[in-house]
């Protein structure tokens, strides 16, 4: 049995990483003020449908979706920020103080070809604000992401902006594209031919070659926002100036979803080839109002964590920990004494110290030979001697020096040597 396509184990040898990056999450959420929300796996399949935009290749292509034993049509979750929008309006959390700013780290589905840092089930850390349509939120979601990449020690990754508008301005820029596109359509792929009747923008999106290479000629979106639109995007830029965050502006960011307005951004790191968007994110403003509740501005981004990972990985300057290896190895001979270091290493681990002793009855060699391997930086030996005279010889297994101590004295030791 092998696991399906496009999924992947975290095997035992790699979590610490995952370990480090979600406490790092977690610390930094904190700081900024935002709170985690859990949603379900899966949701009604309408929920995408309207929330993500049933021009996008998410909804098109991507959506696991089947029908239940009731004969209902359910999606296992392909993002979270509909979700988080339907989890705000069902449990009311407009009524408590505004704005409502929330994180997450879940796991995704979407049904497309597995590629590098790109898989069917992933993992997204992201967040959601709602209430405020000021563009010091927009720069806030941006100096989030910005802190943890520093804290981390990241930096191949720059910063893209964009705004695409809201809908009023949207309208002239949709023509303009459309207009463009009339007398390139006999170049275009099939499904950007059908995207040019019902949502031009998405052709900035295609991934085909030549789709691309047409769209660079196309109509740039800044030079169609209107005042309100340009205003906003240009506080923006002077919030992160003045935070001294870097970015370049790129007009061709239109992200994949259907949801956003004005501002929208992109991370993107040159360690990981074609694929190398590590976080992406922007506003969307008329999506509350979209899913049944009043109108409600809103901002957010997206990060993958297996892409975050990828890029920790391939950077010379790998901030990612070893993997935590025990403080103490007790080896035993005898039944006594194995029965005492079963005591001693139950006591050691609810002292907060990691040690282990031997679990297969092997000879002291082969016990000795098994503490190499797995680490350890200390080890004692403990026969019928060492149990009468409650004393013990504490070997360190890089240098090999020996200290004797009382058996009562370990603890102790121990303790000032141990690691975080």
């Amino acid at each position: 049995m092998i696991a399906p396509k496009g999924t992947k184990d975290i095997l035992p040898g790699e979590v610490h990483k995952w370990h480090y990056v979600e406490d790092k999450i977690k610390d930094i959420c904190n700081r900024f003020g935002y709170r985690q929300l859990r949603t379900p796996v899966f949701e009604y399949t309408e929920l995408f449908d309207r929330g993500i935009g049933d021009t996008t290749d998410v909804v098109q292509k991507e959506m696991y979706t089947f029908m239940d034993k009731g004969g209902r049509s359910i999606t296992l979750r392909p993002e979270v920020t509909a979700a988080a929008v339907r989890a705000y309006l069902e449990h009311n959390l407009y009524a408590g103080p505004q704005p409502t700013k929330l994180y997450y780290e879940q796991s995704c589905y979407r049904y497309e070809k597995p590629q590098a840092g790109r898989l069917r089930e992933f993992h997204q850390f992201g967040v959601e604000v709602f209430g405020s349509e000021e563009p010091c939120i927009d720069a806030e979601v941006i100096s989030l992401v910005t802190v943890l990449l520093e804290e981390l020690k990241i930096s191949d990754i720059e910063l893209n902006i964009n705004s695409i508008g809201c809908p009023n301005c949207r309208k002239v820029y949709n023509q303009a594209l459309t207009d463009y596109f009339n007398t390139r359509k006999d170049k275009l792929c099939g499904t950007c031919l059908e995207r040019l009747e019902k949502n031009p923008l998405r052709i900035l999106d295609c991934k085909s070659p030549v789709c691309h290479e047409i769209a660079k000629d196309a109509p740039v979106i800044l030079d169609y926002i209107c005042e309100e639109c340009s205003s906003h995007f240009t506080a923006l830029q002077e919030y992160l100036k003045g935070m001294g965050i870097s970015y370049t502006i790129n007009p061709y960011i239109v992200r994949g979803l259907d949801y956003y307005t004005k501002t929208v951004f992109e991370f993107v790191s040159t360690a990981i080839g074609s694929q190398g968007t590590v976080c992406g994110g922007g506003r969307y403003d008329g999506l509350v109002e979209e899913l049944g509740g009043s109108p409600t501005p809103g901002v957010g981004f997206g990060l993958g964590l297996e892409r975050l990972l990828m890029v920790l990985e391939n950077q010379q300057n790998n901030a990612l920990p070893e993997e935590t290896v025990p403080l103490l190895f007790i080896a035993s001979i005898g039944k006594e004494a194995e029965q005492t270091a079963q005591t001693i290493v139950y006591q050691l681990r609810k002292a907060g110290i990691y040690c282990e002793k031997d679990a297969l009855a092997r000879s002291v060699k082969a016990q000795m030979k098994y503490a190499n391997k797995i680490g350890a930086k200390y080890a004692v030996v403990l026969g019928d001697d060492e149990v009468a005279e409650q004393c013990v010889t504490v070997k360190e297994m890089e240098t090999g020096e020996q200290t004797e101590m009382a058996l009562q004295e370990l603890k102790g030791f121990l303790e000032q040597r141990k690691e975080g």
